[in-house]
């Protein structure tokens, strides 16, 4: 009779844990893909809503890297398999033109996320005049979306358009350091040379030399600093900025060709106090 007993208390304890466990696998919540970032906005068709996101949940002039997710209107499920592209277009009074943007591709380490970036060179004041257009295909059908976009002038130069001395117009803008520190930090830079008012092409192989100064502290400068040189890795250009204490900074550069030709900037002097090439940032 004791070994009855035993034997369906041990039953009774095993039937309880397996449930308990069954229990916790249906209660554990989802991965949330889109973590540590923020929805910036919506472009819908009949079909399918894209959310559009970033680390600050808006657009701004510069570099601005941006997941994406395409979610079936009908379902309400996300989709895993599409092939995306997307053109941004600024509409000018009496013209339109494009800006540097990547493809798309599936973001590492998720199911539903596409991710890629684009540049916006330049806005209105009220943060009017671009729209952005993706073209996606699932399961061999395709689909677009349209819609305009707002982006907002950045308080700093993170982003410059010039004309360079070999009549080619480049757009150079600030990738890294997203949080400057005290001390010596990675410098990305990207680099993009206009083909056409639709098209621009990534520079590479030049060279970006680099003098950070303090306009406010008598525009001195700082140590360990290095020029900038392009990596096939990532298609930036990569230096070393070393920031010696907290303020408003102006990053100036000089642009070189693989001839060691300056194609725009120039060295600061005490007669010259800034480049004519430069970026900015305080922090």
């Amino acid at each position: 009779m004791k070994l009855k007993y035993i034997l369906l208390f041990l039953f009774i304890a095993c039937f309880t844990t397996a449930c308990n466990t069954d229990d916790a696998d249906d209660t554990q919540q989802e991965v949330n893909e889109v973590e540590g970032v923020l929805k910036v906005q919506e472009i819908s068709n009949n079909t399918h809503t894209i959310e559009l996101y970033n680390k600050e949940g808006v657009f701004k002039t510069g570099y601005n890297s941006i997941r994406l997710r395409i979610k079936d209107n009908t379902t309400n499920m996300y989709v895993e398999n599409a092939t995306v592209s997307w053109k941004p277009i600024m509409q000018m009074p009496s013209m339109q033109h494009s800006s540097p943007y990547s493809t798309i591709e599936k973001s590492i380490g998720t199911n539903t996320v596409y991710q890629g970036f684009i540049v916006y060179q330049m806005t209105n004041t009220d943060g009017s005049g671009w729209s952005l257009t993706i073209d996606y295909a699932i399961d061999g059908t395709d689909y677009t979306a349209t819609d305009a976009i707002h982006v907002l002038q950045n308080e700093k130069q993170h982003v410059t358009s010039f004309m360079g001395n070999d009549a080619v117009r480049y757009v150079l803008a600030l990738v890294e350091p997203e949080s400057p520190i005290i001390g010596v930090n990675t410098l990305k830079v990207a680099l993009f040379r206009m083909e056409s008012m639709m098209t621009f092409s990534e520079v590479e192989d030049y060279t970006i030399s680099l003098d950070p100064r303090m306009p406010g502290m008598g525009n001195h400068s700082s140590p360990n600093n290095t020029d900038l040189s392009y990596s096939f890795v990532d298609k930036l250009y990569h230096g070393d900025l070393s920031l010696t204490m907290t303020g408003y900074w102006v990053l100036n550069l000089k642009l070189m060709n693989t001839l060691d030709e300056i194609l725009k900037g120039e060295t600061v002097t005490e007669d010259n106090p800034q480049s004519s090439l430069y970026l900015e940032l305080e922090f």
